[in-house]
């Protein structure tokens, strides 16, 4: 039976389209590796792989890629609306096919090892690959971001897992582990005051008080002249994306504001986006085998 594993890579450059093609290139070029999507935003700075395939070749494919992203990305100039801590930000593996989380969390401990050894590049291991507690939160790792890294990684409880207690000089640090899947869902308001995105983004995020599966922050579409709530939902089956919706929308009418629209970010699991039609249509007793492609697919 084939072994297929994703994985969702966030790099940090969202601007030089030379550099984001250098990158996709690797993962495109690959056997046994098939790029699904890329996406990257000059906002955010940020650029956004999905890709799925057999372990052994994704292990040696993200070598490529990471050692590529080493050379080409400086963060000591990069600027944008998205924490980061490294040029290689965060590298999730996530178990889909004839792979057990079991295996998914030791093949995301080989490749932190390889990246350390190879580019002296620092490594985190975050979720279900953590060595403690309080480093499953990749939001907890990425406080202070790059500019803070030097005197976090002094702290004992910031050590990095493979690496020495100090950042690639250029590239930081970067944080691997397995999870399960998550969908990265943004609502875009009707203002440019990051002050109400962030307020917002307070209130929905489940350190805030909000929703248990819900990441957010605010951020500044500068080229749009607006702002959104950026989520990341770690579990779309309990924290649905019309529930994360409908929250931003009712946090956002305390300040006269609306939403205007709303992105997904890389891919997402069909069932989550029926999910939020059967809410919005009111369609009762629906099934997914209802749906035409899935039972071609039988």
């Amino acid at each position: 039976m084939n072994k297929i594993i994703e994985c969702v890579p966030n790099f940090s450059e969202g601007r030089d389209i030379k550099k984001i093609e250098q990158i996709a290139e690797v993962f495109r070029s690959k056997e046994g590796v098939k790029l699904l999507d890329y996406s990257a935003d000059k906002d955010h700075n940020r650029m956004v792989v999905t890709a799925v395939g057999e372990p052994t070749a994704m292990y040696h494919t993200l070598i490529e890629a990471i050692g590529l992203a080493v050379k080409l990305i400086d963060l000591r100039t990069h600027q944008g609306q998205h924490p980061r801590m490294g040029a290689v930000d965060v590298v999730p593996f996530i178990p889909i096919k004839n792979v057990t989380m079991e295996e998914a969390i030791a093949l995301s401990k080989d490749l932190a090892r390889v990246v350390w050894e190879k580019f002296s590049l620092p490594v985190f291991l975050y979720e279900k690959s953590a060595s403690a507690p309080h480093r499953e939160n990749l939001a907890a790792i990425r406080k202070g971001e790059f500019e803070g890294l030097k005197e976090k990684m002094q702290q004992s409880e910031w050590h990095p897992d493979f690496g020495t207690n100090a950042p690639h000089e250029s590239a930081g640090a970067v944080v691997i582990g397995a999870r399960m899947p998550l969908v990265a869902y943004n609502v875009n308001l009707n203002t440019n005051n990051i002050e109400i995105a962030d307020a917002i983004a307070k209130k929905v995020r489940f350190v805030g008080g909000g929703l248990r599966f819900c990441k957010a922050i605010g951020v500044e579409l500068k080229e749009r002249n607006i702002v959104q709530v950026s989520m990341n939902l770690t579990d779309y089956t309990k924290t649905a994306i019309y529930r994360a919706h409908e929250m931003v929308r009712m946090e956002a009418r305390r300040y006269g504001v609306g939403v205007v629209g709303a992105e997904v970010i890389g891919m997402i699991p069909m069932q989550a986006l029926v999910d939020s039609a059967v809410y919005y249509l009111g369609i009762e007793d629906f099934s997914a085998n209802q749906i035409l492609e899935n039972r071609l697919m039988e």
